[in-house]
């Protein structure tokens, strides 16, 4: 799988709208003289960047999906069923929509990625905070998951309402912002995202052993001495950091976190959380970047929504899978 990611980053830095040859490719990245200077800037400032957020991207709604299914024991749960993703989305609604709302107190010219960053940041943050705090008064872990759906729901109806009354350039930018895109951030921006699927990643670590007794169910758990409370928290603070912050820079992506645990489980016919971590993290890392090589329409100007593809590509082949094992193995 290691192998598969090294050929997939190469293959996603080597396409898309301007040819380059492979040799000069291999000069920029060994840093070599390029025999075009545009290219060499094309790679390290755009190329590059945008694959290592899909990395970033496909490796963090991957683990956090998995975190889900297995907090919950539920084969539908993703990375967004806490509402944290709605949260997000919330958040750049207000920035984009919300000066409609509020008389002009912000204006569409202050709209750009990184006030888009730091609005669904924020947005994502408060609903975390809203679940932790739910979390404390909730025993039932079902509980918590149907409260999470239901904040979601509360989001999305004000988002609706804001869409409503909104202008249609406005409009445009929400949804265009919707679409998810992996190719605007920066080196700044994508090491602040790196930070925080980084702890996201530490926090599942750690969480391992209750992951894996909680597979078993809660009873289970409490015989073998694990805290279900606090472990109730690491596991929803690592998935509001993965998906809320991923959310916040890339946009709402779907599919990938609420399928490649399944198919990491087809692959490797395994409930340990040590192979499946890991596992997960590199297949999803894998698949958004095969997803945003097909996303870019190499040797087109034109960019396709990622969120399309990966939907498009990725749903059938669960479909495929599960009806070719006949079950799902959770």
């Amino acid at each position: 799988m290691l192998i598969m990611l090294v050929i997939s980053f190469t293959i996603n830095i080597g396409l898309g709208s301007v040819s380059i040859p492979f040799d000069e490719l291999l000069n920029s990245l060994f840093g070599n003289s390029v025999g075009n200077e545009s290219w060499d800037y094309i790679i390290w400032n755009y190329r590059i960047p945008k694959a290592f957020t899909a990395i970033l991207v496909g490796s963090g709604l991957s683990l956090s999906g998995l975190l889900m299914q297995t907090l919950f024991r539920n084969p539908l749960a993703g990375p967004f069923v806490l509402g944290i993703s709605s949260g997000a989305s919330l958040g750049a609604a207000l920035l984009i929509m919300g000066s409609t709302a509020i008389s002009g107190l912000l204006t569409f010219e202050f709209v750009n990625d990184v006030s888009l960053a730091i609005a669904a940041s924020l947005g994502s943050f408060m609903v975390l905070l809203v679940v932790v705090i739910v979390a404390t008064r909730v025993k039932d872990t079902m509980a918590l998951l149907i409260i999470g759906l239901m904040f979601g729901s509360i989001t999305a109806a004000i988002v609706s309402v804001l869409s409503y009354f909104t202008n249609a350039e406005k409009l445009q930018r929400y949804i265009y912002w919707s679409f998810g895109s992996i190719g605007n951030l920066t080196w700044p921006q994508l090491l602040l995202l790196s930070v925080l699927v980084l702890v996201g990643v530490l926090l599942s670590v750690l969480s391992i052993k209750s992951l894996n007794a909680l597979l078993l169910g809660e009873n289970y758990a409490r015989s073998l001495g694990i805290d279900l409370k606090k472990s109730r928290y690491i596991i929803i603070i690592a998935t509001g950091l993965l998906a809320g912050g991923i959310t916040a820079f890339a946009g709402p992506i779907a599919f990938i976190g609420l399928a490649v645990p399944h198919l990491t489980r087809q692959l490797f016919n395994a409930m340990d959380h040590k192979i499946l971590l890991p596992a997960v993290m590199i297949y999803g890392a894998v698949l958004m970047l095969l997803c945003d090589t097909l996303a870019q329409l190499p040797t087109s100007a034109h960019v396709l929504p990622i969120n399309a593809i990966t939907s498009i590509i990725g749903a059938p082949v669960v479909i495929w899978l599960l009806v070719r094992k006949r079950k799902m193995i959770f």
